[in-house]
């Protein structure tokens, strides 16, 4: 097989269908009917000789031929996609195309709604793939080309990236109502590190930052899979939780069984960051995303302060103090 038998368009089928397991979802992704992906599919297959992916009733499974040139396919994607951006910031364009933005999980589904609106009239030409992760899953898209901005939680590891903070969002602590913590002075982060303390499970950001800022013991606490999990869990009396300031609800709990509590002072909280990749030729174009949303920060965070720190070497994030790019 030559080059000139090699479409682009057939290896982003192969990509959708390496990522959806499903030929239909990767059909409607490509915005392709099923059977004209499934006979370019079938085609390139023949070109190469080898067979990429396994059928079945229950779904699609790439052969051990399929991972590799999937992962090659990935690599020709990025790259093609670096030729494109490259063209489009030498005509000095704005932020243009598509864009797969992801946010961390315990932030996407809070922060996305409030700004979707602003970000399409500001950036009219830009097609959003949004997607959520944690922060390991993240980094990884991010270097391998799959995800071209983040939004995460400082700190993170910066090699071959580029993090530009945004905000700060505090943490707020959510109790059950008639827990003693419910009612007088404002709490302080440092007393509330104790056995009813509830946390996220491993490998989850905001699990660390809690216990940075409560200094928790790390097997403290029952643990969730979710912010949602966790706010049942508070509402059930098991505990109580600290909470980022966007995913706490705008009124009281109408249930009554729960109460938000701001602490003592700024508190803890984490910084929101913008991340994306040193090398992309769009550095101009992603500097001005996270410009955009320096400035449209929702009115529950505060400003970051380039090194803040509290007492104990923590930062103002709740997290160990790190260097960041800006």
């Amino acid at each position: 097989m030559n080059l000139s038998g090699l479409s682009l368009r057939d290896l982003e089928y192969v990509v959708a269908i390496a990522d959806e397991g499903h030929f239909g979802r990767a059909a409607e992704r490509c915005n392709v009917s099923q059977p004209t992906l499934s006979v370019q599919v079938r085609k390139l297959e023949n070109a190469l000789g080898l067979a990429l992916f396994e059928r079945s009733n229950r779904g699609v499974l790439l052969t051990m031929a399929g991972q590799a040139i999937v992962r090659q396919a990935r690599v020709v994607l990025a790259e093609a996609q670096r030729l494109l951006a490259l063209a489009v910031e030498g005509r000095g364009s704005p932020l243009t195309g598509r864009l797969v933005l992801a946010a961390i999980q315990t932030l996407g589904p809070y922060f996305f709604p409030l700004i979707l609106r602003l970000l399409r009239q500001e950036f009219p030409l830009l097609t959003l793939a949004l997607s959520e992760a944690r922060t390991a899953e993240i980094l990884d898209g991010l270097r391998d080309g799959r995800i071209d901005a983040a939004l995460v939680s400082l700190p993170v590891a910066t090699s071959g990236l580029t993090l530009s903070p945004l905000f700060v969002e505090p943490f707020r602590l959510a109790c059950p109502a008639d827990h003693p913590l419910a009612q007088g002075a404002p709490p302080r982060a440092e007393t509330v590190g104790g056995p009813d303390l509830l946390l996220l499970d491993e490998g989850n950001c905001l699990r660390d930052q809690t216990i940075a800022a409560c200094g928790a013991p790390r097997a403290a606490g029952r643990h969730a899979t979710s912010l949602e999990t966790l706010r049942s869990m508070v509402a059930a009396g098991a505990g109580y939780t600290l909470i980022p300031a966007l995913a706490v609800p705008s009124g009281p709990d109408p249930s009554g069984l729960t109460v938000t509590r701001h602490f003592e002072g700024e508190g803890p909280g984490r910084t929101v960051a913008l991340a994306w990749r040193s090398s992309d030729p769009r550095a101009a174009g992603l500097a001005h995303l996270a410009a955009f949303f320096r400035t449209h920060a929702p009115a529950s965070t505060r400003a970051f302060r380039e090194g803040e720190v509290l007492a104990g070497g923590v930062s103002a994030t709740g997290v160990r103090s790190t260097s960041v790019a800006g």
